[in-house]
């Protein structure tokens, strides 16, 4: 069985502003997208048994989370005329506020980019083998429950 290479979405921490912007700005001049979407994950301070989540440590089974942000990928372009879709996640520690998952599609239509975008997120969040701890205020943690 021939080792497929895949394209890396995983960014070291919380994903920039600056990352974000770098990453929207190249479609500017691209005159034949009429629309942009834009999903940003951004980690909660939820209460969980009266202690505060400060951050999640995320990490995951990188090769087989490739894999599958990959297959999510043709299976949005084989539904929905996109023009261009970006998918990155956060690993290692990504503190409350901060950005965790940032995905970006265009089409040179409006309604496209809703759909693909929803479409896109909940794949993301049944098949993606990406876990979470969450770090408490007392720097106690636990396994994140996907919500």
């Amino acid at each position: 069985m021939k080792d497929v290479k895949h394209k890396n979405v995983f960014v070291e921490g919380a994903i920039s502003s600056q990352f974000i912007a770098d990453s929207i700005q190249k479609h500017q001049s691209k005159t034949s997208i009429g629309a942009h979407n834009i999903f940003l994950g951004q980690v909660r301070a939820d209460e969980v048994d009266g202690k505060t989540v400060t951050g999640i440590d995320y990490s995951a089974y990188e090769e087989m989370a490739n894999a599958k942000f990959h297959e999510i990928r043709e299976a949005t372009f084989a539904k929905f005329n996109l023009t261009c879709m970006h998918i990155y996640h956060s690993k290692g520690l990504v503190k409350t506020g901060e950005i965790c998952l940032f995905v970006f599609v265009s089409s040179p239509r409006r309604r496209v980019v809703f759909e693909a975008l929803e479409f896109v997120v909940e794949a993301i969040k049944a098949d993606v083998p990406i876990f979470g701890q969450e770090i408490f205020e007392d720097q106690t943690h636990q396994w994140k429950v996907n919500s």
